[in-house]
């Protein structure tokens, strides 16, 4: 009889699992939560009389995970211990906190010289995750938050983020998804956003030109990891009546340079060509006045170049940004 009371509840402990995998996932951290504190391992017995978990579930979860890399089985001991994956997820929390160590005191001093809001975040899906701030001195200024998501295609950091994904990979996170629309001038067709997108790869900055919020303009740069991939992006944001040509040029030159210095802190193997091509040949942004028109979302072509300065001198070369829909000439 107790046999058949114990397979009955292992019967209905899996039906349950089946209707509520939330509960499956809760058990398997459990089970990482307990090995990481007992780093000689756990024999199954052992982990059986902490968890109380019905046999048959602990059986497979601990499959699962050890097929996953999350859990490893000692073949001489039976023991349990901790895989690979744990260690890896590990490190990639760690990256972060050394990402937001690393880049905070170089946010402090392009704020120092720009006195606009700089802000460092990183992509998940296609949004990007704000993980450091710091906020410049005018009572104007733009009101976010460490931790807060917002969607990728319509903000600066955004589109330099997923602008140097792999094309397949930037095709795939975007197949899925709805564009909305925020403002008159967020790009929400998928066809201009890749066009844009390819514009932000070459030329190494993206520009959100009240693509998010009205009134609020931003320009980001990317950030390269130790293993010279662009993981993390770093943005000014400057309100409408600041962001003229002067300021905009600015930051895009403080922001390129803070980068650099960032990645090397980061162990990045090669500086970024484009950033240092900035840097060599400062960009002027001047971009064209907006016409707003809410019954017409993104249905407006609007112009911005950029003008190569260097020593107080204009060049020959002009350089066209796409921003928004398209470009016409200005």
């Amino acid at each position: 009889m107790e046999q058949r009371r114990a397979t009955v509840s292992g019967m209905e402990d899996s039906s349950l699992q089946q209707r509520t995998p939330a509960k499956s996932a809760a058990r398997a951290l459990d089970i990482l939560d307990v090995l990481c504190s007992h780093p000689d391992g756990l024999s199954f017995t052992t982990l059986l009389q902490i968890l109380q978990f019905p046999k048959s579930s602990l059986h497979e979860l601990l499959s699962i995970l050890c097929a996953r890399g999350y859990v490893d089985l000692d073949p001489d001991s039976r023991n349990y211990t901790p895989g690979i994956r744990v260690w890896e997820n590990g490190q990639a929390y760690l990256q972060h906190r050394n990402l937001v160590c690393e880049s905070r005191p170089v946010m402090e001093s392009i704020v120092h010289a720009l006195n606009e809001t700089v802000q460092l975040a990183v992509l998940d899906g296609v949004e990007n995750v704000y993980l450091a701030k710091v906020d410049c001195s005018h009572p104007l200024r733009l009101a976010s938050e460490v931790g807060k998501r917002l969607p990728a295609h319509a903000t600066g950091l955004g589109k330099v983020l997923l602008a140097n994904l792999p094309d397949e990979e930037l095709v795939a996170r975007l197949r899925q998804h709805t564009l909305a629309t925020f403002t008159p001038h967020t790009i929400a067709d998928k066809a201009l956003l890749l066009k844009e997108l390819a514009a932000i790869r070459e030329r190494g900055f993206a520009i959100d030109n009240e693509e998010y919020h009205l009134g609020l303009r931003c320009v980001a740069v990317p950030i390269r990891d130790s293993h010279d991939r662009d993981t993390a992006a770093l943005s000014a944001s400057i309100p409408i009546m600041r962001a003229d040509a002067d300021q905009l040029s600015l930051a895009l030159r403080l922001l390129a340079k803070g980068s650099l210095d960032i990645a090397r802190r980061m162990g990045c193997p090669a500086d970024d060509a484009r950033l240092r091509r900035l840097l060599k040949h400062p960009v002027r942004i001047v971009l064209a006045r907006r016409r707003r028109n809410p019954e017409r979302i993104n249905g407006k072509r609007v112009s911005a170049t950029a003008r190569s300065w260097s020593d107080g001198r204009r060049l020959i070369a002009t350089k066209r940004i796409t921003v928004g829909r398209g470009t016409r000439p200005s």
